[in-house]
């Protein structure tokens, strides 16, 4: 029978089969070798990096710690929010430090998309901006719809009024309402803060001063016990409309554009559009934004029909 032997204390082969064997051997040896060189592989694809530039009322609301969750699981993506007034989240935009803006300034994104800085604007969601003021209503301009008629009461009574003075969207609606009324505030009891949303409504509250605020930021504040309440709302002029802008790629090379139509395409889906339209249900008993995507509102109708 033939086989191996031992010859000078080494294994030798007594035919070209077993040859073969200890080549093969040798080679996966080899392999394996060559292998447990080579570093290993990450486990998962890096995540991808957004900058959201937007308004403090999404932030202040807490819409987007609600919502951003379920884009970045989908598109593996860390989204990095920069929350400041609609001006300054535009300027950013220009500036190159930010990839998309979720703003709420038609006028300002206007400009924006005429000098070429966005390439693509959709239509996201609206809340509508309300007058508040103190229980005791020293103006007496509560329950009324006209909101420059309002103004022009607070203005007469001299009553205290903390304005944004931010160049946000809110402020630009306030100037536009006071522009209404024909009135250049000035005085003491008019109060340039210089400040976000959230800050101006704590400031109100305190010194018992009227102010106008997104509806979606005084509900998620009224949680915290403010005294403030709604003197004016359902007028016409004081609708809020937000958008999406991406930030285009040919003036900021680094714009991530990949990720940030992903964002664009994915804040305007009707799974998206779904959860603005539920957030705030269970905390407020109502929605704090109204969803208004084309996609969202095909989606919308479709339900109704059902």
């Amino acid at each position: 029978m033939q086989g191996a032997r031992i010859a000078h204390g080494r294994l030798t082969m007594q035919d070209g089969r077993s040859s073969r064997v200890i080549r093969l051997w040798l080679l996966l040896w080899l392999l394996a070798t060559l292998a447990a060189c080579q570093p290993m592989p990450d486990r998962a694809t890096p995540p991808g990096r957004l900058i959201l530039a937007t308004t403090t009322s999404t932030q202040d609301s807490g819409l987007l710690d609600a919502i951003l969750p379920d884009f970045e699981r989908q598109a593996n993506a860390d989204v990095d929010v920069v929350a400041v007034g609609t001006g300054q989240a535009l300027q950013l935009g220009k500036d190159c430090n930010a990839d998309v803006v979720l703003v709420h300034a038609r006028s300002r994104e206007d400009s924006f998309m005429a000098n070429d800085y966005g390439v693509r604007r959709e239509d996201v969601m609206y809340t509508d901006f309300v007058i508040l003021g103190p229980p005791g209503d020293p103006a007496g301009v509560r329950g009324m719809t006209d909101a420059a008629a309002a103004l022009t009461m607070i203005a007469a009574a001299q009553a205290p009024f903390i304005s944004r003075g931010d160049e946000s969207g809110t402020h630009d609606k306030e100037k536009a309402v006071w522009k209404a009324a024909s009135i250049t505030p000035t005085g003491d009891w008019y109060i340039a803060a210089g400040q976000g949303m959230g800050a101006v409504l704590t400031m109100a509250d305190e010194q018992d001063a009227y102010t106008l605020s997104d509806r979606a930021t005084y509900l998620a504040r009224t949680l915290e016990g403010m005294d403030l309440e709604v003197m004016v709302e359902d007028d016409p002029a004081l609708f809020n409309p937000y958008s999406v802008i991406v930030v285009n790629p040919q003036k900021c090379r680094n714009t991530n554009i990949v990720v940030a139509n992903q964002f664009a395409d994915w804040i305007t889906s009707a799974p998206a559009q779904e959860l603005i339209a539920s957030f705030g249900q269970a905390k407020y008993g109502q929605a704090l934004f109204t969803p208004n995507s084309n996609i969202g509102l095909q989606h919308q109708s479709v339900k109704r029909e059902r």
